[in-house]
């Protein structure tokens, strides 16, 4: 599909958006419907950001989409689990005006944009136990679009991953998933899947990519949708350098470099920047992720344009970044393929196999570290601890046979995808005993031997007494109901195979201090006039945890909805 060009950056505007995100092109429309004239510019060729090729979630509490299927949430609920989850690093201001504003900015975009939503009645909060944790409504999905409404600008969207499609190209959606994965047990999920396959089929043909568009794709297209309709122009190739002040210290527009060179734009309301964070930032990441800083790996999911040049910018006019998180970023263990030229990329695990029955993780001694069903960012901080105290770089993901071809692992996919291409690359590791897989990653092998022993004892009774894998509706949500009595227990049976694992991120959570109307601070607490900051350039309101699905696309949703109200004078 041909890529379109860019817009011409115009000379003014009402407010100047730096970044095509969900948080960019939300305050955007925000800005629009409430009488102002914005431009959107994008650093990369393609407009989506990390929107376009995350999982899409959108975590909201009390949002009017579950409300209206009978679904109850309580806000001063969600707050204390907010506040259980962040602990002494609770941001009261943030917070309630995320709880306050989330569920009109939910009701605004599903009501008079593109961005229609469902509710996941079934979707548990990551610590389903904690107080005020609910089991289901607060996260949200968009619809599957049909790109073809965006037209050529289809062309300009960010595409997924290779490695998370199928068929050379065909994203799978959570819906998608269940189906392929049983499509060879269910007579439903088989006709489900060739019709999904048959369609992916046509738009090869008659498009030359895949046309349906599903999780964060959804989220990007449908807002783009709306961003097109109301002639805001969203221009791509264009990187901020520099923010414009007038004599009084208000931000009144931006230096940018564009295809034809540096510019200047005249931003009369201010400027929003809404560019992603810095998980391309080598720099800042060394500053901020304490095992980076002591020597760890790392790799970001993120695309690479997020490289922190707002958050920079901001800072040159004196803006407060904020460092005292629990965690630098939003953290996902990954493993690395190998690519042609001999370098490797990142590969995230982020539900699909580790909370499932026949998976164990251990470290080079052999030794398990953590519940593999947990979240992927409690799984992560507790690989990082892990690795800091024996003087590892990596564990590993011990998975048999049955688990492999039923669920996959990483990159290798269920059956019937060939895995003999992993196998061959050494991505995959495979063995008829544990004591050869062990020689051939260069864990100890007693020790292996010893963890996968105790622990098939307990997994055969459906427990897990050393880690309580499965002890909750969360972790048994993502493992195998057909399993009995456990969803995420069974015991290992040869063959095995193993996927090196190692720290990574989808996204950074310290960003720039704000006020709860997205007004950007300076070191000493004051609002810097005329500059504004939402989605992942600014501090997560989450202090560096991760209660549930969504709450980076939740916040980014909200603060963008009102800095396009503040910023028209109408919030």
């Amino acid at each position: 599909m041909r890529r379109p060009d860019t817009p011409e950056l115009p000379d003014s505007c009402d407010l100047l958006v730096i970044g095509s995100g969900a948080a960019g092109m939300a305050a955007a429309i925000s800005a629009r419907h409430h009488g102002l004239n914005p431009v959107i510019i994008e650093k990369s060729d393609l407009f989506g950001g990390s929107t376009a090729v995350s999982g899409g979630a959108i975590w909201v509490p009390c949002n009017p989409i579950a409300a209206a299927a009978g679904m109850t949430d309580s806000r001063d609920a969600a707050r204390r689990y907010i506040q259980g989850e962040t602990g002494n690093l609770f941001n009261a201001e943030l917070v309630d005006a995320f709880l306050d504003k989330g569920p009109e900015a939910i009701g605004f975009f599903n009501d008079q944009t593109a961005l229609k939503l469902s509710h996941r009645a079934v979707s548990p909060d990551y610590h389903p136990d904690a107080e005020g944790a609910t089991e289901g409504g607060r996260a949200l999905d968009a619809l599957d679009y049909d790109g073809r409404r965006l037209g050529a600008e289809l062309g300009r969207m960010r595409p997924p991953f290779p490695d998370f499609t199928i068929l050379g190209g065909m994203p799978l959606g959570r819906p998608d998933i269940y189906h392929f994965l049983r499509m060879g047990r269910s007579v439903t999920s088989a006709l489900y899947a060739t019709k999904t396959v048959a369609k992916y089929a046509l738009d090869r043909v008659m498009r030359g990519r895949n046309t349906r568009l599903v999780m964060g794709a959804a989220v990007s297209g449908r807002l783009a949708e709306t961003v097109f309709a109301l002639n805001i122009p969203l221009c791509t190739g264009h990187e901020l350098l520099a923010l414009i002040r007038d004599d009084s210290g208000r931000v009144t527009g931006a230096e940018v470099n564009s295809p034809k060179g540096v510019r200047r734009i005249t931003a009369t309301h201010g400027v929003v920047l809404a560019a992603g964070g810095y998980p391309h930032d080598a720099a800042r990441r060394r500053e901020t992720f304490d095992h980076v800083k002591r020597g760890l790996p790392h790799y970001s999911m993120s695309p690479v344009a997020g490289t922190g040049g707002a958050i920079a910018a901001a800072q040159a006019i004196g803006a407060g970044f904020v460092e005292s998180n629990s965690n630098g970023g939003f953290w996902t263990p990954v493993s690395l393929l190998p690519n042609p030229d001999g370098t490797k990329r990142p590969f995230p695990h982020l539900f699909l196999d580790r909370a499932k029955p026949g998976v164990i993780a251990v470290d080079h001694h052999g030794r398990r570290f953590v519940n593999e069903s947990a979240s992927y960012h409690d799984f992560v901080q507790g690989l990082i601890a892990r690795l800091l105290a024996e003087g590892q770089r990596s564990g590993w993901l011990i998975a048999d046979h049955r688990a492999v071809r039923r669920y996959g692992l990483g990159a290798a996919h269920a059956f019937p995808a060939r895995i003999g291409k992993h196998i061959a690359s050494g991505y995959l590791k495979r063995a008829a005993t544990l004591a050869e897989l062990a020689s051939q990653c260069g864990i100890d092998p007693q020790g292996l031997e010893r963890s996968v022993a105790s622990f098939n004892a307990a997994a055969a009774r459906g427990e897990d007494p050393e880690f309580g894998k499965g002890s909750t509706t969360y972790q048994r949500y993502l493992g195998d109901a057909e399993n009995a009595p456990n969803p995420c227990l069974r015991p290992l049976e040869g063959p095995f195979y193993a996927v090196e694992i190692f720290p990574g991120d989808i996204g950074t959570s310290m960003g720039l201090d704000v006020t709860g109307r997205g007004e950007v601070k300076d070191r000493k607490g004051r609002v810097i006039e005329g500059l504004y900051a939402c989605g992942n350039d600014i501090n997560s309101i989450m202090s560096g945890a991760y209660p549930g699905p969504g709450i980076t696309l939740g916040p980014a949703l909200t603060f963008g909805y009102v800095i396009g109200q503040v910023a028209a004078g109408k919030g």
